[in-house]
């Protein structure tokens, strides 16, 4: 309406980019501040005149909507019409899907998670699949479909260590005969590899030899090469241990996505991907956008955009992840078509990404604008950085179960579950374990590094899934007792009453300015504020005890439309809310 208010006005188009417009403070009188400086220059106007213009245009045009306004210093403060704000109660209160868009017939593939298997999920990959599966989710509440897709990396020389460490040290353990996870098993031997290469490498630092060639002379080092020419060469031995420890790994990934509720539609494997780039490759060296070298290798000059020349195909013919990449590319798109391909994929690979999108673009495939980097921080434990080959990472699976036993923790110190059976119990201690280390790992600003602290993240007074998720349980508790009805509101809001509703109608903004950014922090810092603008309406007046049945019902439809929001909100972070706690 401000918009439209200036195009009437000045006979000039705007969109919502030309101005801001923030929730009015609370020493002032209004809900909604225009800020008119950025239309200063533009209109060749003073503050005080634009702000004198567009409120009168407002109050005379859309008097349904606006009952008065006030100017501060280039600030033009909107009172909305009470009328507005309980007819969107009225119309919301009881929507189960309040704040979600309609489908737009636009899709996109949002690809996370790609583990190793080599090893087990560890806490960097709980972040990335707590980002990738929120922004999905994110995305389809904006209207979008979405392709949730999961890279495996299931060859190369890091698989060929566990391999080859299995054969050596393993004496024909598996899973069933250890009752170890299988993708732990597995990764226990990366870890054997590289201690007895360590050593293997020690040694022969000892007798002489300079660091850089015992690396490469170990034997453990040389019989893991051989391996892997061994699988490329389609070796029938070495096929049927890749397959039968990759399918330990691939049980053991499932329990963990099970546990965490990761799901994908489409699953890639390198060992199925890792030659396709090659005929692209070909196509790109007719076009001269790639250039073959005399010793037989294929590059790319990207000096003139600022980066640097990259290997494409080795003397040799084989492919690097790259090589890979662009393959993968291609194939992803020919699979779904989709309108934007998102890659969950962490800020040490920025160059990678940026290099894969350059190439696509200069190749002109049909997506490769529509590439885009989801770039997150990586994350660490209050004990600092995180090895695999030194066995110092710190599991998934062996993170969640503490999580869950310090839910259960907190929950017997608080007394409060007394009543529940031993099933509801174990249940409400994975909601609250779970859904604390997603909010925690959600919180944050995906570009921003970040450290772990699973004992902060179950806080029931801090900025926490605990609380919200205790917010909720309290709001169903009431509604339990009295459901709200469809009467019409009568009266007038209090102050407590209408501060609440503004911040529940921004909630469809919220989620479309997330899912924009791609940043799901934007969600917790939302529904984390509506838990305390709760609680502080709730301290503040009664709901089920309130001074008139006008006020019960009114409070009641308020009640109904906070918990459904919250609902929704820790929905598109994965997190569920429990009825009791």
């Amino acid at each position: 309406k401000v918009a439209e208010g200036l195009e009437k006005l000045y006979g000039k188009t705007f969109s919502g980019n030309d101005f801001q417009i923030n929730q009015t403070k609370p020493e002032f009188k209004g809900d909604y501040t225009v800020i008119l400086f950025s239309l200063v220059k533009m209109l060749g106007k003073s503050p005080d005149q634009l702000g004198s213009d567009l409120g009168g245009y407002l109050m005379n045009s859309h008097s349904g909507y606006f009952t008065g306004f006030n100017i501060i210093k280039g600030f033009l403060n909107l009172e909305i019409h009470e009328d507005f704000w309980t007819g969107f109660l009225t119309e919301n209160f009881d929507d189960t899907t309040y704040g979600y868009a309609q489908p737009n017939g636009r899709s996109v593939m949002v690809e996370y998670s790609s583990p190793n298997t080599n090893k087990p999920l560890h806490l960097g990959h709980l972040r990335n699949n707590f980002l990738g599966w929120s922004v999905s989710e994110i995305l389809k509440a904006n209207g979008f479909k979405v392709i949730k897709t999961c890279v495996v990396n299931d060859r190369g020389i890091h698989i060929c260590k566990s391999m080859l460490a299995w054969q050596k040290y393993a004496n024909g353990a598996n899973p069933e005969s250890t009752h170890i996870k299988g993708d732990h098993l597995v990764g226990d031997y990366y870890v054997k590899f590289n201690d007895k290469y360590k050593e293997q490498v020690d040694l022969l630092v000892t007798g002489g030899l300079p660091k850089e060639e015992a690396e490469k002379e170990a034997p453990l080092m040389k019989e893991a090469q051989i391996m892997l020419l061994k699988w490329e060469n389609g070796d029938p031995e070495t096929i049927a241990l890749w397959k039968k420890m990759n399918g330990w790994v691939y049980t053991g990934f499932e329990e963990t996505y099970k546990r965490i509720g990761s799901d994908f539609e489409k699953t890639y494997y390198e060992s199925q991907l890792y030659l396709l780039g090659k005929k692209i490759v070909e196509e790109g060296l007719g076009k001269d956008v790639f250039a073959k070298r005399a010793d037989g290798s294929v590059w790319i000059d990207l000096t003139a955009d600022g980066l640097d020349e990259k290997l494409l195909l080795r003397k040799d013919g084989t492919s690097v992840y790259m090589t890979q990449d662009i393959g993968l590319a291609k194939t992803k798109y020919q699979d779904f078509q989709a309108d934007q391909s998102i890659y969950v994929v962490g800020d040490e690979q920025n160059y990678h990404l940026k290099v894969l999108k350059l190439i696509c673009q200069k190749m002109h495939e049909p997506y490769a604008d529509s590439i885009v980097h989801l770039s997150y921080g990586m994350v660490e434990l209050t004990t600092g950085k995180m090895k695999s080959r030194e066995g110092t990472v710190v599991d998934a699976d062996d993170l969640i179960d503490e999580m869950v036993s310090e839910a259960e923790t907190k929950t017997l110190e608080s007394g409060k579950a007394k009543d529940f059976t031993a099933d509801d119990l174990t249940t409400l201690y994975n909601i609250i374990g779970i859904g604390a280390m997603k909010f925690y790992l959600l919180r944050v600003d995906p570009k921003k590094r970040m450290i772990f602290n699973p004992i902060e993240s179950i806080d029931l007074h801090g900025f926490t899934a605990t609380a919200v998720q205790y917010t909720h349980a309290r709001i169903k508790s009431i509604l339990r007792t009295e459901s709200p009805t469809s009467d019409p509101i009568i009266g007038t809001l209090l102050p407590a009453e209408k501060e609440l509703l503004v911040m529940l109608e921004k909630f469809p903004v919220v989620i479309a300015q997330s899912g924009e950014e791609l940043n799901p922090s934007q969600i917790a810092l939302f529904v984390y504020d509506v838990a305390k603008k709760f609680n502080s309406f709730y301290d503040a007046h009664s709901i089920l005890k309130a001074e008139s049945e006008e006020k019960k019902s009114l409070r009641l439809k308020i009640a109904s439309l906070t918990a459904n929001t919250i609902s929704n909100a820790m929905q598109l972070l994965g997190i569920a809310v429990p009825e009791r706690m």
